[in-house]
């Protein structure tokens, strides 16, 4: 699983000898950082549409919430990628005791 093949060798890959989601698991996450910059925006944005005072107030507390969410995603990740380093440790073991 911890082959070097190319991104579209193992999109193509109907076996599924090898995994796509740890190495497309960065740009995940470079996604998941400007969604959530765009959804902290968005809410100051609304707060002020809202009334000036609710704009500040959340001008003050997005950067808060932009952080929360951003660890959240990190953490949702870094569970998937911890999953994904179990099946290939599982998978050496495999190996290694067949070769017993």
């Amino acid at each position: 699983m911890t082959d070097k093949t190319g991104f579209f060798k193992t999109l193509m890959d109907f076996s599924f000898s090898s995994l796509i989601a740890p190495k497309v698991v960065k740009f995940i996450y470079v996604i998941a950082i400007i969604a959530c910059a765009l959804s902290s925006l968005s809410i100051v944005i609304t707060g002020f549409t809202t009334s000036v005072a609710s704009g500040f107030l959340l001008l003050i507390f997005s950067p808060v919430i932009f952080v929360l969410m951003v660890i959240m995603a990190r953490i949702y990740l870094e569970l998937i990628i911890v999953i994904f380093r179990i099946a290939e440790d599982i998978q050496k073991i495999a190996r290694a005791s067949e070769k017993k």
